[in-house]
């Protein structure tokens, strides 16, 4: 018994050796938005920079990959993986079950909150704070967004289409608010929201940050509690085809090894001037 026992440990151990080496020196095509700052966006001189495209060369580099990445908009992003166009997606993609019916996804990477976005003289700037887990304790979450209703009365908010955030407005507030626009990027209900056309925007606090310290943001702030987990996603990870095993086990060691040694850490402190490490 214990002698296959432990040819079993071995044959498992190989074989984990072996996925690993036969995707080193891979040339493999990760696709991110170019939209969605700081994550990934596209800069004056028409290139991709941000914390998936640091973060993403450094994964590559750890796994012996060789990387492309290319933008790709968001609302084909996993059409598009699974038709083969390229082979990972890094692109503050947050695990979700839903997801996870088509994709495969590595560990996650990254995670943090999601709230509202919205200006500094709306009524909406002072709703009550907090920080709610949708995940480890749903039924506070749930009684804190039950006492956000009568603020949202009527009011216009705007979502990235086919996200999380879409998501968690359809399922709270549809009925409630007078509608739910969905936009193709973030940066878009931003402008409507700089323009008054918006009372808030349901976005990731990452992102709110990064538009509130760009140039139409000064006159704009989170307003009302954080809400993380449950709808919301599980963690941003790199989404893969559910047949690439060799791909997935190569991200995951490297992800792995980026936490380990605080590279995770140093990136997310340079990108979002917050720790976004993900928590075991």
């Amino acid at each position: 018994m214990k002698l296959a026992m432990f040819l079993l440990a071995a044959a498992v151990a190989t074989a984990s050796v072996a996925a690993t080496a036969a995707a080193q020196n891979r040339k493999v095509k990760v696709a991110t938005e170019g939209a969605y700052a700081p994550w990934n966006f596209t800069n004056s001189q028409g290139k991709l920079e941000g914390f998936e495209l640091d973060l993403g060369a450094e994964l590559c580099k750890r796994a012996k990959l060789d990387c492309e990445f290319v933008a790709q908009d968001w609302d084909g992003i996993i059409p598009s993986l699974t038709a083969k166009k390229y082979d990972a997606i890094m692109a503050g993609m947050n695990i979700t079950p839903k997801r996870m019916e088509t994709l495969a996804f590595t560990q996650p990477y990254a995670g943090g909150p999601h709230g509202f976005l919205t200006m500094k003289s709306s009524p909406l700037a002072k709703l009550p704070t907090g920080d709610y887990n949708l995940t480890k304790d749903l039924a506070s979450a749930e009684k804190a967004i039950d006492g956000l209703k009568d603020q949202f009365k009527g009011k216009v908010l705007g979502v990235q289409g086919s996200t999380t955030n879409s998501a968690f407005a359809e399922k709270y507030f549809k009925g409630i608010a007078a509608e739910i626009r969905e936009y193709k990027t973030t940066e878009q209900h931003d402008l409507d929201l700089a323009a008054g056309r918006i009372d808030a925007a349901v976005v990731a606090h990452t992102a709110a940050t990064a538009t509130i310290d760009g140039p139409n943001g000064k006159e704009m702030t989170i307003g009302g509690p954080a809400f993380r987990g449950g709808i919301l996603g599980l963690g941003v990870a790199v989404g893969l085809r559910k047949d690439d095993a060799e791909l997935k086990k190569a991200f995951d060691d490297a992800i792995t090894a980026a936490i380990a040694d605080g590279t995770i850490k140093t990136l997310t402190l340079k990108w979002f001037k917050v720790d976004l490490t993900p928590q075991s």
